[in-house]
This record gives C-alpha cells, sequence and structure tokens, in this order.
C-alpha cells in the first residue's frame, strides 16, 4: 500500500492536535480503551458506552457484496467545502461508502459528520491528525492518535461509533490494528489509489482508477486536504460508469 507523503494542509492540524492530544493523554486514552465516551451533560470521562465487540485484525480489502463490486472509500474529511459536493453525488447515483475521517476535522464539523450518518455511508477512524509516520512513534503514541479520534468522531457523529481504522499513508502496525479491531474497527486497506489527492486531473484520476481496478475492489478517494474539484469531477464520470459496468456497490468486509 502507498504511502502519501507532502501534505502541508495537515502540518498546521498536526501542531493543534498533537497539542490538544498530549494534555488529555493521560485520561483519554485510557477510558476510550475502557469504553466509555463523551456526553454533555457530564465530562467525558464519567459516562461510560458500551463497548464495541473485537472484530478481526486482519487488514481488510474485500467487499461485502462480493468479487464483482467496489467500495468507494473517502478520506481526511470531512470538509465543509468538498463533502457536501460529494455527498450529493454519491446520493444522486444510490451509492453507499466509507468517510475515513480525520479526528479534528470531525470535531470541527460534527453537522457534516451527522449528515454523513444519516445518508447511511459508514465510519472510519483515520486519527487525530494524520500523521503518516505514526508506525514509527512509540505505541503510546499510536494509542493516542487512534483512541482520541475514535472518541472525537462517535461525539461529533451523536454516538455512531467508525467500524473501521485506516491508517494514514497505511502507516499500520501490529500494535495499532490490534488495537483498532479491539474497539470494534477493522484495519482498512484498500486495492485502487486514484491519487486524487496529487491533483494530476479528472481524466487522470479516471484513467487510474479504470486501470487499477483488477487490483481489487476498495477504492481510495478524498474529500479534504486540498482543493478536491478534480475528484468531484471524475466520481461524477467514474460512479456511472461503474454501474454501467455491472459493478455492486458495498462497504469492506467486517
Amino acid at each position: 500500500m502507498a504511502r502519501h507523503g507532502g501534505r502541508g494542509w495537515y502540518g498546521r492540524v498536526v501542531a493543534a492536535a498533537v497539542g490538544v492530544t498530549a494534555v488529555a493523554a493521560a485520561a483519554s486514552v485510557w477510558t476510550a480503551q475502557a469504553g466509555q465516551s463523551g456526553g454533555s451533560a457530564a465530562p467525558e470521562a464519567a459516562r461510560p458506552a458500551p463497548k464495541a465487540a473485537p472484530v478481526s485484525a486482519a487488514i481488510a480489502h474485500a467487499s461485502d457484496r462480493g468479487e464483482h463490486a467496489v467500495n468507494i472509500t473517502i478520506d481526511d474529511g470531512p470538509d465543509p467545502v468538498w463533502t457536501p459536493q460529494v455527498l450529493k453525488l454519491l446520493k444522486d447515483n444510490g451509492v453507499k461508502a466509507t468517510f475515513c475521517m480525520v479526528g479534528t476535522q470531525a470535531q470541527a464539523h460534527p453537522d457534516l459528520v451527522r449528515q454523513v450518518v444519516a445518508a447511511g455511508h459508514r465510519l472510519c477512524d483515520h486519527t487525530v491528525s494524520h500523521d503518516t509516520a505514526m508506525d514509527t512513534k512509540p505505541e503510546s503514541y499510536q494509542a493516542r492518535q487512534i483512541v482520541d479520534a475514535e472518541r472525537q468522531i462517535t461525539k461529533a457523529s451523536g454516538g455512531v461509533r467508525p467500524m473501521y481504522y485506516r491508517a494514514p499513508g497505511g502507516a499500520f502496525t501490529p500494535y495499532s490494528r490490534k488495537l483498532a479491531a479491539s474497539h470494534g474497527m477493522r484495519p482498512l486497506g484498500w486495492n485502487v489509489d486514484s491519487k486524487d489527492f496529487e491533483r494530476p486531473g479528472s481524466d487522470a484520476i479516471i484513467a487510474t482508477v479504470k486501470g487499477e481496478l483488477t487490483n481489487g475492489p476498495t477504492i481510495l478517494f478524498h474529500d479534504a486536504g486540498g482543493d478536491r474539484s478534480q475528484t468531484v469531477v471524475a466520481l461524477r464520470t467514474l460512479l456511472p460508469w461503474l454501474k454501467q459496468q455491472g459493478y455492486a456497490f458495498g462497504f469492506p468486509v467486517r
């Protein structure tokens, strides 16, 4: 799985998020790992929530709709400009997707998180600050990134937990996979990298997806981290084209 680098948009996010995370680490990691989350009427550590059932720690790539199906996955949001446009395209084409959200983005835009859930899409934990080198960091750091993002996304959604965990840039470790799985989040990979993050042009994005579909069903797109207009244009072509080719749209296996 390709490691994505050069994401300057996240430099500012990381600076803010790491400071917040470091202050909260002693309390939030352990309370979240114990299955606790926040509420509006009491401190977050004081309100127990049902613990999610553990799932497989193996990285998922397959679709729950079988071999001739695709999983549309959308990373790095939610974003107030691009996420609504992506949601409209998905609705217009009758497609459900998996949104891999950055914790700080979810925290900043809870209305969009709830729109995603209300439309029948699934949530995925994409860490607090999208550190693509987190596999080189201590396990305590990995835990904060994963568990704090789970808490942020769950709170923003109104109580709906992420069902998957996708490591930024594919920076999984055995520890991070097992930790996510113990929280009910299946580690999620991808088979087709649309390369939309590099903004190569919508035609190039379309060609990449069509050319790599034989690799497997899970396709990676982005709805944040910069100008995603090329992604929107590409999806406008790709979603109906995939339907014309007879593909079903599913979710990654759990």
